[in-house]
């Protein structure tokens, strides 16, 4: 039995391997590169237009050369894996842990194994693409590797009609494909669903409905166990614990599912990816494999980016029915944008060349239009929004201490219009001073608008707010919880001490300017007592609430 397996090793024959390349040609300034093809028959092109023409002949030759291996019969189900006779180079990290020349490397000295499959791989430069005949395991474990096709099982010669067939793991569900089938690309989210162990089940062609996972009970075995892809990884049929080799089958049918979905679900998808994180961490543990860790790690990260993603762009109000159908706030501020409008008030009340309210509301404004570059573009009606009658006696303030330069005067900046704005410019924040805030000219923007839909609030402009109240107005707004709340759910509001500094007030009359801001609809109630201000944002206010 031991020879009559080596005589038919002997005769498997090296995976075919076609790698296209694309290279700078000339003289770097020129912008040539150059087309070269692995295959003799192949002649090299150069495409003087740029990289942008020779990838977009690789890609066609690509392309070419998948159809004539369709035309030929597609993978062969005798070849040898291509990337472990490379020593598996393509996906182990330290590529002298194989054998390099010299004999083939001894079995099971690699982890290589399942059926040949036609594979392609691009790197994420557009400068390399390779076509390859390999085993499922070196395809799953290649990163950018897509598998287009699996090849039927060779024949074994030798083997009487009443020998027992060979295991489970030699042989995937889809083995069963004949030679004369026709050869169609297959991606992962239409590809059937088999159970092993049933050798009469119709073959699943290129047009077949893909087949629903049926729960077969396994015997001592083997038989009747599920295969299954995740992250272009098979999972193995001989994976212990049986729940972990569910659940990654599960999951892998899951993430397919979604992306036929015609809507996004961000929380469904963030959902998926915690169980692909809890999932491939067991898998490292049971497997040893390190890469599978790194994708546990990536999968727990995009959990959580999807969530700040949903959580950036809506809030839910906490505390409602309980029915699971609260309102959805559209909020102006990403939560990270919220972080960057706290910053920002924190430089305003420590670097305002005076302390009055009325310096330091048009200190912020300039601000914030001046961040990214020191200078911004004011009008006369901005200037008279923001500070009333006291916009000529502040701006006199700010220039006389040097904090602001103008073109011209004052009044010639009261009086500018939209179409001819004035160009003011702020020193503390030009490029070559130090840098106090990180955002970019996006973020920039999204902060001015805030804080101008604030202090330009028309319940506030009807009931004439000062200075003081238009402050307290901005800092309970960057200080809220998703359900409109001041401070961090967990919190008793919000210190008093700490919001009546901003304002420049003090703690005991903190509160007359909270009420006033419950007069007009701004927070629908207003507490101060011990020493801490809570209270809640008007639900017309919500939009503009910056979560903590």
């Amino acid at each position: 039995m031991t020879v009559e397996a080596g005589a038919w090793q002997e005769e498997r024959v090296a995976g075919r391997v076609w790698t296209v390349r694309l290279d700078p040609y000339g003289r770097p300034s020129a912008g040539t590169v150059k087309l070269s093809c692995s295959r003799p028959t192949c002649a090299d092109q150069r495409f003087p237009d740029g990289a942008a023409a020779g990838r977009k002949a690789a890609v066609g030759h690509v392309n070419m050369h998948l159809a004539h291996i369709r035309a030929g019969g597609g993978p062969r189900g005798e070849a040898w894996c291509a990337c472990r006779a490379a020593d598996c180079a393509w996906h182990t990290p330290d590529p002298e842990a194989g054998r390099r020349g010299g004999a083939r490397p001894v079995a099971g000295s690699v982890r290589c194994g399942g059926p040949v499959v036609l594979t392609v791989y691009a790197d994420r430069t557009g400068r390399l693409w390779r076509i390859a005949e390999m085993c499922a395991r070196c395809a799953a474990a290649t990163l950018d590797c897509r598998t287009l096709d699996t090849a039927p099982p060779p024949a074994r010669p030798g083997r009487a009609a009443d020998k027992p067939a060979p295991e489970p793991e030699r042989e995937p569900a889809d083995s069963t494909a004949r030679a004369g089938d026709s050869v169609a690309a297959l991606f992962s989210d239409h590809l059937p669903s088999p159970a092993d162990g049933n050798s009469s089940a119709p073959v699943a062609g290129p047009t077949s409905v893909p087949r629903a996972r049926a729960a077969i009970p396994a015997t001592a075995s083997g038989r009747g166990k599920q295969w299954g892809k995740i992250a272009q990884r098979t999972v193995p049929r001989d994976l212990q614990p049986d729940v972990l080799r569910n659940e990654l089958i599960e999951l892998g049918d899951a993430f397919r599912a979604y992306q036929r979905r015609t809507e996004p679900d961000p929380a469904l998808l963030a959902e998926l990816h915690e169980r692909k994180a809890r999932a491939f961490a067991q898998w490292a543990d049971v497997s040893g494999d390190g890469s599978l860790r790194e994708e546990a790690k990536r999968a727990e990260k995009a959990a959580q980016t999807t969530r700040e993603m949903q959580n950036n762009r809506v809030g839910r109000i906490i505390g409602g029915t309980g029915s699971g159908d609260e309102p959805v706030v559209e909020r102006l501020l990403t939560q990270k944008q919220a972080v960057h409008a706290r910053i920002a008030l924190e430089y305003v009340e420590a670097h305002a060349p005076h302390p009055e309210a009325e310096v330091r509301l048009a200190v912020l404004m300039l601000t914030l239009r001046a961040a990214r570059a020191g200078t911004g573009n004011v009008t006369g009606q901005d200037l008279t929004g923001w500070l009333q009658g006291d916009a000529e006696h502040v701006l006199d303030q700010l220039v006389a201490a040097g904090w602001l330069r103008l073109p011209g005067t004052v009044t010639e900046a009261l009086a500018s219009q939209p179409e001819n704005p004035t160009a003011i410019t702020v020193p503390t924040l030009l490029p070559e001073q130090p840098r106090p805030f990180a955002f970019g000219k996006t973020t920039r923007s999204k902060l001015s608008g805030w804080a101008q839909k604030a202090v330009a609030d028309r319940k506030i402009r009807k009931k004439k707010l000062g200075a003081h109240t238009r402050l307290l107005a901005l800092y309970t707004a960057a200080h809220t919880s998703p359900d409109g709340r001041l401070g961090h759910p967990g919190d008793d509001g919000l210190p008093l001490d700490r919001a009546a500094a901003f304002c420049a007030l003090l703690p005991d009359q903190a509160a007359e300017h909270a009420e006033l801001l419950v007069a007009a609809d701004w927070l629908t109630e207003a507490d101060t007592t011990g020493g801490r201000l809570r209270g809640r944002l008007a639900e017309r206010i919500l939009p503009l609430g910056g979560l903590l």
